[in-house]
């Protein structure tokens, strides 16, 4: 029997002869799936079954303020095909543990006083009987489909067999959702809830005293799963509709993972218990040895953690703004608006007249009634966050404001106006933003009388949505400003990437490679249905033309008539995309987008309708359809947005590896198979060695664009990667 019980700490038995375990990494803030436990727990799981005629039942509990993390990421991270079969060894241990728990023939009940996700929620469905904390701050799920991986500790076959196949994955697996107590309690994932964690182990206690023969249900003779096997008809009727769905989410783009789960979940219900486990590893091990799942792992944890952590722990008392001020109350402004009311702040919304400044809150009022409505608000709670909100038009109602974010049009005049016009009706001490994708902040700082206190807040659209706040530092900024708007962006819930001032700043910059290259496509006869099928393949969100159309080509073109003006006037040379002929020759015609009721696209009352029948007769397409490589289509478009990020990186617009990742996933809709701009180079086959030989031959066959940098060719013969230094698990 091991000694080594260094993350688990065992608790009695007390008179009643109960043994609690607490399980209390000493190393970590966190319990995780790493070496130290799967040595605590065999030690564990050994003395159980040695003491097991003095014990009556087990309590799991936690000595952090969550539950259990799930599997060591990092550890994860250094997975390689390489060592699969040694890490298949280790997942069928640390099952084969979990299966030992559940039938040591004693009543085991987990204790959850926090969040439960992934491998922390696979302990608890080990349990026989789960109760959970009624705190916002106890979650429970499976979120490894966002980390490009699957439960492989049991959770897809325990799901399964509780929930049916068609339950477990709609509900609970493919989706990664996060479930609150109640909602776990309704879909039948824990059995009781109580008030506080002080309630959690007498509530336990005392099932185990009234259920001392418990087992797990699918360990009972005839237990049948839930909607039945495939082999059941009214599975089987309904079964091929899964992947057809999935297929249809997913449009062809490198997500492994919800594949491997429905695998998973659909071969192990038609097997016993063991077979479907060793299904369930088999298919983990591919994917968690795979670069999808490094890619995942890197931008959606590492990276996102780093960014998120930005300016934290530095001392002092952060900005908390309780008043605000929008100027601008069209979509962008509104959106403004209601996430800062629903964080809690006071928000006078101005506009030029009552009418646009009331159009702006009743933005507010929609987005409120469909929350009600889904009951992420009660009533009580929306009418609140919109009195929260002021239209007006008299700039001397923002008297006493903390904050200005500006979101008028993307006009340096119209700006300069405005900020000029609200700056002596504001506290003296305010933070000043404006919300601009692509005019430079050094120019606009102009408007304003402390330069020092400007910067950009470059929010996305939906707001309410979008998870991004894109900071931008003008030359006069000061370090307290932008410290100040990272308070904001975590008041707001929104993630900041900080990114030095330049025409375009990070986001916009690099989203209008992608753009042109797509377009531009056009030209080169390109039919459209393939230049849409090839983006859409690669992953992104939204096809290539469907976003120039929701962006208007007439703002892209004004964009590129501002740049190209301020480079002549600074007597640099200016060499336009051939993307902008089909601009605007589409603006000619009319269609600039969505907005003004057509563009590549077709819209009838506001939805796509097909492609405008007129576009094969202004780009007519060009050779064999048949003969299209849509995997050239795509790395195009994949390689020219890495380029422009490194171009980026390079001039310091963009100063960390982490914040591109995110920034360019969170923000502009670049896939997230890839783990952002830079990982999808460091994860391309043959890592940037491999991404700069496939440029230079994009190059001869496209153009000079996709000639890689200098310092990208370096850092490919110096056998490097694009990284920051290594963040340490969160608590």
């Amino acid at each position: 029997m091991s000694d080594d019980a260094s993350t688990i700490r065992w608790e009695g038995p007390d008179d009643a002869g109960v043994v609690v375990l607490v399980f209390d990494d000493p190393e970590q803030a966190v319990n995780t799936v790493n070496a130290g436990y799967v040595a605590s727990m065999q030690y564990a799981i050994d003395r159980l079954e040695a003491e097991r005629d003095a014990i009556s039942g087990v309590v799991i509990s936690s000595g952090k303020r969550s539950f259990f993390a799930g599997g060591d990421l990092r550890d994860l991270r250094a997975l390689s095909r390489d060592n699969a079969e040694e890490y298949r060894a280790r997942v069928t241990q640390v099952k084969g543990q979990l299966r030992r728990l559940e039938r040591l023939g004693r009543p085991v009940v987990a204790a959850i006083n926090g969040a439960a996700l992934g491998g922390g929620l696979e302990l608890a469905l080990a349990a026989h009987h789960r109760v959970i904390v009624g705190d916002a701050g106890a979650v429970v799920g499976f979120p490894e489909v966002t980390f490009g991986l699957l439960p492989g500790g049991g959770g897809v076959v325990r799901a399964v067999r509780m929930l049916g196949v068609v339950g477990a994955l709609t509900g609970l697996l493919l989706q990664g959702r996060r479930l609150r107590p109640a909602e776990a309690l309704e879909l039948g994932l824990v059995d009781e809830v109580v008030a506080d964690v002080g309630a959690l182990v007498p509530a336990a206690k005392a099932w185990i005293a009234a259920h001392p023969e418990a087992v797990q249900r699918w360990d009972v003779e005839g237990y049948r799963i839930p909607g039945g096997t495939p082999s059941s008809p009214a599975l089987a009727a309904v079964l091929p509709a899964l992947p057809a769905s999935l297929r249809k989410q997913l449009r062809g783009a490198n997500y492994p993972a919800p594949r491997h789960i429905l695998a998973a979940a659909v071969e192990g219900a038609q097997v016993d218990v063991e077979s479907a486990f060793a299904i369930e590893t088999r298919y983990f091990v591919e994917l968690a040895t795979g670069q999808v799942a490094k890619n995942m792992m890197q931008a959606f944890f590492f990276d996102l953690q780093q960014v998120n952590g930005q300016g934290q722990g530095e001392g002092g008392a952060a900005f908390d703004p309780g008043r605000v001020v929008v100027l601008g109350a069209g979509m962008m402004g509104a959106g403004i608006a209601y996430v800062c009311a629903k964080a809690g702040m006071e928000v006078v919304l101005k506009d030029v007249s009552m009418e646009a400044a009331q159009k702006g809150k009743a933005y507010s009022q929609g987005l409120v009634e469909r929350a009600v409505a889904r009951g992420r608000f009660t009533p009580e709670q929306g009418d609140a966050l919109l009195a929260r909100i002021t239209p007006t038009t008299d700039p001397a109602a923002a008297g006493g404001a903390e904050l200005v974010i500006e979101a008028v049009f993307e006009d340096p005049q119209v700006k300069d106006a405005v900020l000029r016009e609200i700056e002596p009706h504001v506290a003296g001490d305010a933070l000043l933003g404006s919300n601009t994708s692509s005019l430079p902040i050094g120019e606009l700082s102009a408007a304003v009388t402390r330069p020092g206190d400007f910067l950009g807040l470059h929010f996305f659209s939906p707001v309410d949505k979008m998870p991004l706040l894109e900071i931008v530092r003008g030359r006069d900024t000061g370090d307290a400003a932008v410290g100040r708007a990272l308070d904001f962006a975590r008041r707001i819930g929104k993630t900041p990437i900080v990114v030095s001032d330049s025409r375009g700043f990070f986001t916009s910059r690099v989203i209008a490679t992608f753009l042109n290259e797509g377009i531009m496509m056009l030209l080169e006869g390109v039919p459209a249905p393939s230049i849409e099928q090839a983006s859409a393949q690669a992953g992104y969100p939204a096809s290539v033309l469907q976003l120039s159309d929701e962006l208007s080509m007439e703002l892209m073109v004004d964009v590129r008539n501002a740049a190209r003006a301020a480079a002549r006037a600074a007597g640099t040379e200016w060499e336009d995309h051939p993307a902008y002929t089909v601009m605007e020759r589409m603006v000619a015609q009319g269609r600039p987008g969505r907005a003004k009721g057509g563009g590549f696209y077709e819209y009838r009352d506001g939805r796509r309708a097909g492609f405008w029948p007129g576009l094969r007769e202004l780009f007519a397409p060009v050779g064999d359809p048949s003969s299209i490589d849509l995997r050239e289509l795509q790395e195009r478009m994949l390689f020219i947005e890495a380029l422009e990020a490194v171009r980026c990186l390079d001039e310091g617009v963009i100063s960390s590896v982490a914040a591109a990742n995110v920034g360019s996933i969170l923000g502009i809709g670049y896939p997230g198979w890839t783990g952002g701009v830079l990982q999808y180079i460091n994860g391309y086959d043959g890592g940037p060695a491999g991404f700069v030989a496939r440029a230079r031959q994009l190059a001869t066959s496209h153009g000079p664009r996709f000639d890689p940098p200098a310092s990208l060719i370096d850092k490919a013969d110096r056998g490097e990667h694009y990284t920051d230094q290594p963040t340490p698990i969160p608590a």
